[in-house]
């Protein structure tokens, strides 16, 4: 960790070693939302169904999974932009205290834009 501190950005090979895992997070990513999204259209039901609550328990499900949908196309977007910081080498670098963010934090959520450090500073 003091390495990370002294050093301004992440070597070519660390950043492709997080390409890599963005990567896999995305292959991952979009087959959940194909999952998801395939749940969703075999499951379809009318929308007079819907709006009568003959079936509170699809209709709970249903908007359940627009909401996980939603998140995970958050998720998708969030990596791309990612893997376009690695492009512009700028991943890792905190954006409000310009440090680099350590490896083990990118490594557990790779799309961060924050270390640790700025991440506790917001939440006081």
């Amino acid at each position: 960790m003091a390495e990370e501190g002294k050093k301004t950005r992440y070597s070519d090979e660390e950043l492709e070693e997080f390409r890599q895992i963005i990567l896999q997070k995305l292959e991952r990513t979009e087959k959940d939302l194909k999952t998801l999204r395939d749940l969703l259209d075999s499951n379809d039901i009318t929308q007079t169904k819907i709006l009568s609550f003959e079936d509170s328990a699809y209709a709970y499900q249903h908007d359940n999974t627009i909401r996980m949908i939603a998140r995970l196309e958050k998720f998708k977007n969030d990596l791309k932009r990612a893997l376009i910081r690695i492009d512009n080498k700028t991943y890792g670098i905190c954006r409000e205290t310009g440090k680099l963010i350590s490896k083990d934090r990118l490594r557990a959520v790779p799309h961060a834009t924050l270390s640790i450090e700025a991440k506790k500073n917001r939440n006081k």
